[in-house]
C-alpha cells in the first residue's frame, strides 16, 4: 500500500510542476462507436478536449479506414489546483466502466496531456482508492483498452512512465519533446511545454500507434 500511495501522490506532486467498480450488462447500442477516445486536457488548456485532444482525435479519425470514432472529455477542472486532478480520474474511469458495459463492442483510446496525462496514468496505474480517486477501474477494463497515449506526461519524469507496466506496456506510448521540464528531468525550456509538436508530429505519431492496435 505504501508504493501505491506513493506512486500515486508522485503524480500529482509531478503534475504540480507543471465508486467502487461496477459491474455492467453488456448492452450494445446503436450509437455506439467503433472507436471511442477517453482524452484529459492539460492545465489551463482550452476546454473540452483540449489543443492536443482535438488534434489526436481529428489524427486518429483519419487513420482508421472509415470506422467511426466518438470522443469524451473528461470532466475536471484542469486548474493549478493540482489535487483536483483526483475528480479527473474519478470522471474518466466512470466513462470508461460505463462504455464497457454500453457499448462492449467499442475500442477505446484513452489519452491525455500534462495533468491530463498524469490524470490517465492514475486510472491505469492505482488499483485501489487513494488521495481523492475512489473509483479505480475494473480488472477486466484491459480486455475493452485498446491503446493508451500521454503527452507531456510528469510520470515521464520519475522514470515510471505506462510503457513499463506489464499490462500497458504493449498498447501506451509516452511522447515527450525535447527540454520539456514536465516530463524530462533535465528539461530547462518552459517553451518546450507548449510545443507546436505536441499538436503535430506527436498526435500523428500518436494516432499511428493508437490505429495499429485497434
Amino acid at each position: 500500500m505504501r508504493v501505491v500511495e506513493k506512486t500515486a501522490a508522485l503524480l500529482i506532486g509531478a503534475a504540480a510542476a507543471i465508486t467502487p467498480s461496477i459491474a455492467f450488462a453488456p448492452v450494445a447500442s446503436a450509437e455506439c462507436p467503433d472507436i471511442e477516445v477517453v482524452f484529459a486536457r492539460g492545465t489551463d488548456d482550452t476546454g473540452g478536449l483540449g489543443a492536443v485532444g482535438g488534434a489526436f482525435v481529428e489524427a486518429l479519425r483519419s487513420k482508421v479506414g472509415g470506422r467511426s470514432v466518438g470522443s469524451y472529455w473528461v470532466n475536471y477542472p484542469a486548474s493549478y489546483n493540482f489535487l483536483l486532478a483526483g475528480d479527473g480520474a474519478n470522471d474518466a474511469s466512470a466513462h470508461v466502466q460505463y462504455m464497457m458495459g454500453a457499448c462492449p463492442n467499442t475500442r477505446l483510446v484513452l489519452g491525455g496531456y500534462s495533468q491530463g496525462a498524469a490524470v490517465i496514468d492514475v486510472i491505469t496505474s492505482v488499483p485501489v482508492p487513494i488521495l481523492g480517486f475512489d473509483n479505480p477501474l475494473p480488472p477486466n477494463a484491459p480486455d475493452f483498452v485498446a491503446a493508451v497515449v500521454a503527452f507531456g506526461n510528469p510520470s515521464a519524469k520519475l522514470g515510471a512512465p505506462l510503457t513499463i507496466a506489464p499490462v500497458w506496456g504493449g498498447r501506451s506510448i509516452d511522447l515527450c519533446n525535447g527540454g520539456d521540464p514536465i516530463c524530462q528531468t533535465d528539461g530547462e525550456s518552459v517553451a518546450a511545454h507548449r510545443s507546436p509538436n505536441y499538436t503535430g508530429g506527436f498526435v500523428n505519431t500518436a494516432a499511428d500507434f493508437a490505429a495499429a492496435r485497434i
